[in-house]
This record gives C-alpha cells, sequence and structure tokens, in this order.
C-alpha cells in the first residue's frame, strides 16, 4: 500500500460569465444589485449584480449595435473574438431575465463598457471567469421585476452598498466603478489595461 499522499483533484475550468452593472445618477451614483438565495450554488446569500453564464445561443444572437470597438479590443485581450460578442449578449440577457429591464430586442450594445474581470479561485467546486461591464440606466427600458432568481433587487447608492458585507469580486468592482466614473469619456475609450482578479489580488492585463 503506497503512502503517497493523494494528489489534490485538478481545478475546474472557470466558466466564462458577463455582469451587468446598470448605473443611474441621483442623489448621488445608484447600481442596481440583488441577493442570490440560499439555494444557490454559487455565492448563496450574496449581494450581486444581474450576471451570468455564456450560453451557446449567445454567440450567434441578433444585436441590434454592437459592442464598441474599444470595448472589443480589451474584452478580446482574454477571450476570443466570438466570445468577446458573446458577453455582450450575455450581459443583455442576464440583466433582462434577472431583473426584466432590457437593452432593446435585440439588444443595443454600444453603450456597454467594460470595468474588470474577475476569475473564481482554483479551489472552488464551480468556477466562472467573469466580465464586469458597466451601463448607464438611461440606456435600458422595462419594469424592474425579473425572474425571482435575485431576491430583495433594489438600487444602492454607491456608497450604502461599499459600507455593507460584500464579496470581495462585489467590492473590488464598485472600486473599479468609482474610479471609471472620474474618468472623462475620452480617458475611458483611450483605455486599453484590463484589470483582473485572480486569487484575491488584482493585476494589469
Amino acid at each position: 500500500m503506497s503512502d503517497q499522499p493523494t494528489p489534490p483533484p485538478a481545478p475546474v475550468t472557470p466558466r466564462p460569465a458577463a455582469s451587468l452593472v446598470v448605473l443611474r445618477h441621483a442623489d448621488g451614483p445608484e447600481v442596481l444589485m440583488g441577493m442570490r438565495g440560499a439555494k444557490h450554488r454559487f455565492m448563496p446569500n450574496r449581494l450581486v449584480y444581474p450576471g451570468g453564464g455564456v450560453d451557446a445561443a449567445d454567440h450567434t444572437a441578433p444585436y441590434a449595435t454592437p459592442l464598441r470597438p474599444d470595448v472589443l479590443r480589451r474584452l478580446e485581450k482574454s477571450a476570443e473574438p466570438s466570445l468577446a460578442r458573446a458577453l455582450g449578449i450575455a450581459a443583455a440577457r442576464e440583466l433582462f431575465e434577472e431583473t426584466g429591464l432590457s437593452l432593446g430586442s435585440p439588444p443595443a450594445l454600444d453603450g456597454l463598457d467594460y470595468l474588470c474581470r474577475a476569475v473564481t479561485p482554483p479551489a472552488s467546486p464551480v468556477r466562472f471567469d467573469a466580465h464586469f461591464m458597466v451601463v448607464g440606466a438611461e440606456r435600458v427600458s422595462g419594469v424592474l421585476a425579473g425572474s425571482g432568481e435575485l431576491e430583495d433587487l433594489r438600487w444602492f447608492g454607491v456608497a450604502e452598498a461599499l459600507a455593507l458585507d460584500l464579496a470581495l469580486p462585489t467590492r473590488g468592482v464598485l472600486e473599479r466603478l468609482q474610479l471609471w466614473m472620474a474618468m472623462t469619456e475620452a480617458e475611458r475609450r483611450a483605455q486599453t489595461v484590463v484589470y483582473g482578479l485572480y486569487n484575491r489580488q488584482w493585476v494589469e492585463e
């Protein structure tokens, strides 16, 4: 009988995913968030942005307007072109499914900007390679409702949300959003660096 230790299982391959931060300005900047139910395998009982995994159909779904060229360039640092476009479609689809809000049918993707990326740590049994995008609330329409997948869905002030017990990626996205809001439109479009969260550390890609 061998006394060699059993090697750890190989990490699960992360599934491509997209989340959409919908931003509006009332008394201050607010973002749309909801609570994942206790039965979710991934991040149960956590406040999150609308989002989820990329489906096969997202690669071929129609769109009214494409992602901006600068957004595509940054997405393609970590995704081949078909997946980069599918991430935009997935973000729009998940927004509608989880909140009832729509970017149109087919969706208009030209209002989306790319904030950052977060990859679930290797030890997790469920992993996502999540790409976080932002869109202004003036770009969406519909009545806030959704499928019930996100509970207590509402607008949170950015400062209010940062004072809560947020998961590290959720907090990191809000911090990136604050930096994004401080930029001019020209500075946003000129960005070349993508910020990625790996093993609880931010790196520049």
